[in-house]
């Protein structure tokens, strides 16, 4: 299991205890984290499970490969340590993991 928390857009604390080889996106989904929509169910053919990762994980999360770059101009308020949580697979190594949920998905 690896644990995670998801701080939603006001700052509610969503904590995860997740299992490894899951996504983001799919644990947020069922723990019914607000702001996650997640309309293409995973496929990384929309931006709408944009997350920002804090800082201090951004190196062990790494960074967006092409395609998810591509999907990430149609997003809100893209930062640096912008992904998409549907891109993001849990294992231990980024367990303890802590990412925030934008105003609003594009």
């Amino acid at each position: 299991m690896v644990k995670l928390t998801i701080s939603s857009f006001d700052g509610t604390p969503f904590e995860i205890d997740a299992a490894t080889g899951t996504t983001l996106m799919e644990n947020a989904v069922r723990n019914s984290v607000p702001g996650i929509e997640a309309e293409c169910g995973g496929a990384c053919a929309c931006a709408t499970c944009h997350v920002y990762v804090d800082d201090d994980w951004m190196d062990r999360v790494g960074p967006p490969n092409d395609i998810e770059k591509d999907m990430l101009d149609f997003a809100y308020d893209v930062r640096e340590n912008s992904r998409l949580a549907c891109q993001i697979r849990l294992s231990e190594a980024i367990d303890g993991l802590s990412v925030k949920v934008p105003e609003r998905q594009s």
